[in-house]
């Protein structure tokens, strides 16, 4: 009995002495934290608000903010370089929507100089002229900013009728393939909404295809014709109206295409 519990003792004392150990250990400081890496900022200039397309910039919707200077893209409005920027850029319009916080780029910004936002988005030499539409000639109100559409004439044929004794409707393409810059003056989609439902539209042209536009709408109805993306990505199908030869027209008479001679 006195060896069994003599080794008894001796394991209750290698028992608390490794615990003696651990409990020291565990008071032992911990290690000193990593140092922290200080990363290079710049100042840059970021929208303050939301900023939708079209909207005149003011002073309280800019703001300079750090931005870590490894991802601070070229584009970016630096105060190092620019430090004038926002009295610069107070009244430009925006081309595109911009989000709160989103660093402002000029390529995404217009001075206007005085002038208002569609003179400032047209490209040299463009016009924007506008035609009536209604649910009927505006493919029913799918027809949205930034589409593109061929424009229809329809008009009575009087020298067909003339000759033939019978009243002759005709329908020929005046312009094909321009862009529509506004319903109204609906330059985007609003909340989401996917069809608007205007009483004028907004297109891009030519000086000849707004003379050719103005001429059409005293002729006879006219009605825009919305194009598929398909023939967009494939660099479009059909001649520009203004490069067909000016003394022929394609017509369609009662479902038959012909061909007639303009005078």
């Amino acid at each position: 009995m006195k060896t069994a519990r003599l080794v008894v003792l001796g394991i209750a004392v290698v028992a608390g002495g490794g615990a003696a150990l651990l409990a020291g250990r565990s008071d032992a400081p911990a290690p000193a934290p990593a140092p922290v890496v200080a990363i290079d900022t710049v100042e840059i200039l970021v929208a303050k608000r939301d900023i939708n397309i079209g909207q005149s910039i003011q002073a309280a919707d800019m703001g300079w903010v750090a931005w870590p200077a490894e991802s601070a893209s070229s584009q970016f409005v630096r105060r190092a370089d620019h430090a004038d920027a926002i009295e610069q850029l107070t009244g430009a319009i925006a081309r595109t929507p911009i989000a709160t916080d989103e660093p402002l780029r000029e390529s995404k910004l217009i001075k206007t100089r005085g002038s208002g936002y569609m003179a400032a988005i047209l490209p040299a030499g463009m016009r924007a002229v506008s035609t009536e539409i209604s649910p009927e000639t505006g493919a029913g109100g799918f027809i949205l900013p930034n589409d593109r559409v061929d424009v229809i004439l329809s008009r009575r044929d009087k020298e067909a009728e003339r000759l033939t004794g019978v009243e002759t409707m005709v329908g020929e393409t005046l312009l094909s393939d321009v862009q529509v810059l506004a319903i109204d003056q609906n330059v985007e989609e609003k909340n989401g909404q996917r069809v608007v439902v205007g009483k004028t539209a907004t297109l891009e042209l030519t000086q000849r295809q707004a003379e050719t536009l103005a001429m059409g709408r005293l002729m006879g109805s006219l009605s825009l014709a919305l194009r598929s993306l398909v023939d967009r990505s494939k660099g479009g199908v059909d001649v520009p109206a203004d490069e067909v030869p000016s003394n022929r027209v394609n017509m369609v008479r009662f479902g038959v295409s012909t061909t007639a001679i303009t005078k």
